[in-house]
């Protein structure tokens, strides 16, 4: 329990440290708060000591990096409406489609987001497709699982980066479940969730991704 809250404590701390200061300040203070956040894990003693002191530097280094790729400026911009990214949403040959559903928040962080569900027998995936407008409050928890080269494999399965049509994502395998997800940061602006149920393996779910205009998405505006 205390490795989860010491990540969270690094989450939370990079996110303070992202308002009010320049490029190069904001990447100082993230290090530094990720520094403080490992070493209060090696105070508290255990093995899980050093992977904590190097997830800090990790997220640190990723969220400046997401930052700096999806805000530019680090401005926010008003999300489009859930009616915009419903018109992204496709027809898939073999699966029932859904009644697709949305919504759009302004406070505390303003997104607006669809999501449907296709069904085929037993089987089951749900598409998601969420506007950020660049708030890296949203973004942040995606950084590390998105950063290349992360992957981890156990006996139940796997999670590893990948590259989709030239974007970020992350996928997932549950073996005995045979569940599985494919997550793409599209536009370094809009994240697209597509989660599967009950499926031979993690191929149907990179057709769905093939099947939905990634470019169109991006062009929201």
């Amino acid at each position: 329990m205390r490795t989860f809250l010491i990540a969270g404590a690094v989450v939370a701390l990079m996110f303070t440290a992202a308002c009010g200061t320049s490029e190069a300040e904001k990447q100082a203070e993230q290090a530094a708060d990720a520094k403080k956040a490992a070493e209060a894990m090696t105070a508290a003693g255990g093995d899980a000591a050093k992977g904590m002191a190097d997830l800090g530097k990790a997220m640190g280094g990723l969220a400046a990096a997401f930052g700096a790729a999806a805000g530019g400026d680090g401005k926010t911009v008003e999300p489009v409406s859930f009616q915009a990214l419903q018109s992204a949403l496709p027809t898939i040959s073999g699966w029932e489609m859904g009644k697709p559903k949305g919504e759009r928040m302004t406070l505390p962080i303003p997104f607006s987001q669809t999501e449907v569900r296709y069904t085929k027998g037993d089987s089951e995936i749900e598409v998601k497709i969420v506007d950020t407008g660049f708030a890296q409050l949203l973004v942040a928890p995606w950084s590390m699982m998105m950063a290349m080269g992360y992957a981890k494999e156990s006996s139940d399965g796997y999670e590893k980066a990948t590259m989709v049509a030239g974007n970020p994502g992350f996928e997932k395998w549950d073996k005995s479940s045979k569940d599985g997800e494919l997550n793409v940061f599209v536009g370094k602006r809009f994240l697209l969730s597509i989660e599967g149920r009950d499926l031979a393996d993690t191929k149907v779910l990179h057709e769905f991704v093939s099947k939905i205009d990634l470019g169109k998405i991006a062009a929201l505006k």
